[in-house]
């Protein structure tokens, strides 16, 4: 029965006799540290019915094997029942043995033994009390237990005691625990100790773990295990500590170096001392993992470089082979050529099976490394860079090939290649356009003459147009140049990767001719490489597809590219496929968890800034519309990991319109014009004219109320002019919505009510055309807009402005409704946007709009006469505000949005808190209330 320690207790306490019943004999086995005289001693301490129900208070009897004297003459021939605690009796020695067979050959009626022992330290394996066979006149009931490592959930509270549920207690630290220790309670809890002592605090990585070290007890241990064997057998403990893994016998006695038989020998010599073990059957090492860097530390040094040097070339001889490992192992012998051949290996295979991440850590290491010869750099820098494009960003990767660029012994072509690696791993990884952009350029013109293939990808990345500084036409004149290089060069890998960059440069600004470029990605291409940047293509044309409006196609495009992608290994291209999908969540209203999504993202992608910006710029949009306006501009500004002002065009202008937004929600109108004018700069240079959709409408809204007119109008005209007739849906869409804005504000006086009911119909046809998309919050936006403009003509008509109402509550009078059937549609549309918004999750607009509807239907939203006030319940006001001052927004700002004055919403808030018994603004979302109208 194999069994842990508390189930062990549980086992023997069942186990133990009646009164009157046959005596009970239990063997407990358990190698050293896991347990057995702490079993022991929990026995001992549990006395009486209380804690051993229906058994009776027995003496208890210690027999320490190997103390001095063992027990007492007489307690020998003891005749009252008893238990006895025998605890280490592989330490007796044969007289002591007799005289515990004679004791436990006698045990009297109602008695009970335990005793324990180590079966790699018994004299005679699987005998514990020697031979020969026991004599029981008494007819016992002999049971034995072995006790069994801990498992990993042990392990874990074992972790939580010693160093607290916050104090470095990981998955990754108690994974790496229970992997070193093999489980062993004893060598648990004294790694856990030099754990819990190391400086500065342990944080809980793999690493803190290894670097602790070795428990002494355990060093002491497998130290004397070794050492009480000959010094001719003691080689192949050393190897089974440098292989540091469970391997054969024939590999093991390799590693040594002793020749077959001699080398059987020892390790039959080394299983019978326990210095080794046999953890899988045919398989050996050491019963703890962490005992060989105890062993290992003390092999003298030129022993220790042969062992290595003889254990990589058994590991050469495996399949496959593990080139990591047998770098490390050449390494570790001071075979400099052989180790850097091997990484070379090993980074190639990881490179092949899509394990870029592991390349990158292997290469970036040896890189690190001095005095690396320039022949192995030109090797090896090379590979790096190519994984680290393909994979995921690497500060360190970034450091080291630019001091390798500078290295004037490389060969041009070489250092041409790092050079267009570098670049492209400063624009796509790192977000540093303007240096990357000048690499490129340096690359493409070094490479020009002596690597055409290589020139024509450096060429290629010139083209994509995603960035800012630089116009569609520069864009357009590396295209040539890049697809006349691509030719010249015959490799059909970089004739794919200049046309999936010609895909995104023509999907960007709406090219007619893009969707037969798109279709010309060769996707079913069996050559990896090929079939790598055909599902790049795809993805940018993903991207390029959400930007336009295009949100039919997306789905198709972005389930081929993330499948090519995954399936050649290509991570960075998976994970921007990701983002564009969070685009497209927004845009086309699927928000339900979309927030907790974009956090997840930027989670999952915490060293690659720029590619974590899509969920950046949703998770500010939501927030905008949700009303939590502190978190909003932290998030459009990436919460400070990556400068804004780098951002990929079209993202950098979505931004700015929902900054300049935020602005005009705040009544900061100088501010707001002053951001449109500075991003519409950006989108004007770029020439790419579709990417002005997000930013146009709130751009000119505030500079015709900054007064600027002039200027709105030039910004319309230059988009009508800059969008042509090219397709671009969403861009077309945004371009009605500006003339409304433009429309509605900019009206003459006397040209008033003409001016408001035009810009209504341009309000609608932008809606229209939104919910065609469809763009649910967009559309809401743009019939809410029409309805606005409806009813202020309506108001127009009747001989001036509305009075402003401070709340449905109040006794203030509303605007006369009228009875025109445009008003009373215009109302009905302002209803269903409220909903709208309020099912979209768009809290702020949701209370814009029902703001604006109570300033003419007061009648359906107040209080009839005679009803009772809200005395214990917050009133539908009350709850508005509420909600408005946990999403973040100030008095000040909740005022402008429900046309009511600042002393109000104070009022409001301070009833809603002393109604709920909420102590702060913040407190009140966890007072709920009820639903407002």
């Amino acid at each position: 029965m194999i069994t842990t320690g508390g189930s062990a207790l549980r086992s023997l306490v069942r186990a133990l006799p009646g009164p009157d019943a046959d005596p009970v004999l239990m063997f407990v086995e358990g190698a050293a540290g896991e347990g057995k005289s702490h079993l022991l001693q929990e026995l001992a301490d549990r006395r009486g019915p209380a804690d051993l129900p229906g058994v009776p208070d027995l003496a208890r009897l210690w027999w320490r094997c190997g103390a001095e004297g063992g027990p007492p003459e007489e307690d020998e021939h003891r005749r009252e029942p008893a238990l006895w605690l025998v605890d280490d009796v592989h330490r007796a020695d044969e007289d002591e043995l007799r005289r515990l067979r004679r004791v436990l050959e006698g045990l009297e009626r109602g008695s009970a033994a335990v005793v324990t022992y180590r079966p790699e330290e018994l004299p005679v394996p699987g005998l514990p009390l020697g031979g020969p066979p026991m004599r029981y006149p008494n007819r016992p009931a002999v049971l034995r237990s072995r006790l069994a490592p801990w498992d990993e959930e042990r392990v874990r509270r074992a972790a939580a005691e010693a160093l607290g549920e916050s104090g470095g207690c990981t998955d990754e630290a108690v994974t790496r625990i229970h992997e070193r220790t093999g489980g062993v309670p004893r060598v648990v809890v004294d790694l856990l100790a030099m754990v819990r002592g190391q400086w500065p605090a342990f944080t809980g990585t793999a690493a803190e773990v290894d670097a602790a070290g070795v428990p002494p007890r355990l060093a002491e241990l497998v130290l004397s295990r070794t050492h009480a064997l000959s010094p001719e057998h003691r080689p192949v403990v050393w190897a089974a500590a440098v292989l540091d893994g469970p391997v054969g016998r024939e590999e093991l006695i390799a590693a040594s170096g002793l020749g077959a038989a001699t080398g059987n020998s020892a390790l039959l010599r080394a299983l019978e001392s326990a210095a080794l073990a046999e953890p899988a059957e045919g398989s050996y090492g050491f019963a703890v993992p962490l005992a060989a860097s105890a062993v290992r530390a003390t092999v003298p040094g030129p022993v220790r470089q042969d062992l290595h040097r003889r254990t990589a070339n058994v590991l050469s001889r495996r399949h496959p082979v593990s080139w990591g490992a047998v770098a490390e192992h050449h390494r570790a012998a001071g075979d400099g050529p052989r180790w850097l051949r091997a990484v070379e290996k090993a980074a190639e295979s990881a490179e092949a099976s899509g394990r870029h991440q592991q390349a990158i850590t292997l290469l970036e290491r040896t890189l690190a490394t001095p005095d690396i010869p320039p022949q192995a750099r030109a090797r090896l820098a090379p590979l790096l860079a190519r994984n680290a494009v393909t994979g995921l960003r690497s500060d360190q990767t970034v450091d080291v090939l630019a001091q390798i660029v500078q290295d004037a012994a490389l060969p041009p072509a070489v250092r041409g290649e790092l050079r267009l690696d570098l670049g492209l791993m400063l624009c796509n990884q790192m977000g540093r356009f303007p240096e990357g952009w000048r690499v490129l350029e340096i690359a493409a013109a070094e490479l020009r003459d002596v690597r055409s293939a290589l020139a024509a990808r450096a060429m290629a990345a010139l083209v994509l147009p995603y960035h800012p500084g630089v116009s569609l036409d520069v864009h357009q004149g590396w295209l040539i140049k890049a697809v006349a290089a691509a030719d010249d060069s015959g490799d059909e890998a970089m004739r794919t990767a200049v046309l999936a960059n010609h895909v995104g440069l023509a999907m960007s600004w709406a090219d007619p001719e893009a969707w037969e470029l798109v279709a010309k990605l060769p996707v079913k291409s069996t050559d990896p490489a090929c079939a790598r940047q055909a599902a790049r293509g795809l993805c940018n044309a993903a991207d390029s597809a959400v930007w336009l409006g295009f949100y039919g196609r997306v789905d198709d495009l972005l389930t081929q590219g993330r499948e090519l992608s995954a399936r050649t290994g290509a991570p960075y291209t998976e994970h921007s496929a990701l983002g564009t999908l969070l685009l497209q969540a927004w845009w086309t209203g699927q928000w339900l968890g979309l927030a907790e999504r974009c956090e997840e993202f930027i989670t999952t992608t915490a060293d690659m800034p720029l590619i974590a910006s899509d969920a950046y710029l949703v998770r500010g949009l939501l927030a905008v519309a949700q009303g939590d306006w502190g978190e909003a501009k932290s998030w459009l500004f990436q919460r400070g990991t990556f400068g804004t002002e780098n951002l990929p065009v079209p993202l950098g202008a979505a931004a700015a319109g929902a900054l300049i937004r935020l602005a005009l929600a705040r009544q900061e109108v100088t501010v707001a014009a002053e951001q449109a004018r500075s991003a519409w700069k950006v989108v004007a240079e770029k020439g790419v004219w579709p990417w002005a959709a997000e930013l146009a409408p709130w751009a000119v809204e505030a500079l015709v109320r900054a007064g600027d007119s002039g200027t709105a109008r030039t910004m319309v005209r230059n988009f009508a002019q800059g969008l042509g007739r090219c397709d671009a849906p969403a861009a077309r869409a945004a371009l009605v919505w500006s003339r409304a804005v433009l429309t509605e504000t900019d009206a003459p006086a006397r040209e008033r009510r003409d001016g408001l009911l035009e810009a209504a119909k341009l309000y609608g046809e932008a809606a229209a055309a939104y919910a065609e998309l469809p763009r649910p919050y967009s559309q809401a936006l743009t019939t809410e807009g029409a309805a606005r403009c409806v009813l202020a003509a309506d108001t127009e008509g009747a001989g001036g402005p509305a009075p402003e109402t401070e709340a449905a509550d109040t006794a203030v009078s509303p605007a006369p409704v009228s009875e025109d059937p445009a008003t009373l549609t215009a109302l009905t549309d302002l209803e269903s946007c409220a909903q709208r918004f309020t099912d979209l999750g768009a809290v702020w607009d949701a209370a814009r709009a029902r703001a604006l509807l109570r300033t003419r239907q007061p009648a359906r939203k107040g209080r009839p006469p005679g009803r009772p006030s809200h005395a214990d319940q917050l009133s539908p006001r009350e709850e508005e505000v509420a909600q408005l001052a946990v999403s973040g927004l100030t008095n000040r700002e909740i005022a402008a949005t429900l046309h009511l004055s600042p002393r109000t919403v104070e009022q409001h808030i301070a009833g809603a808190m002393r109604k709920t018994g909420a102590l702060s603004r913040r407190d009140l979302a966890h007072r709920p209330g009820p639903t407002p109208p």
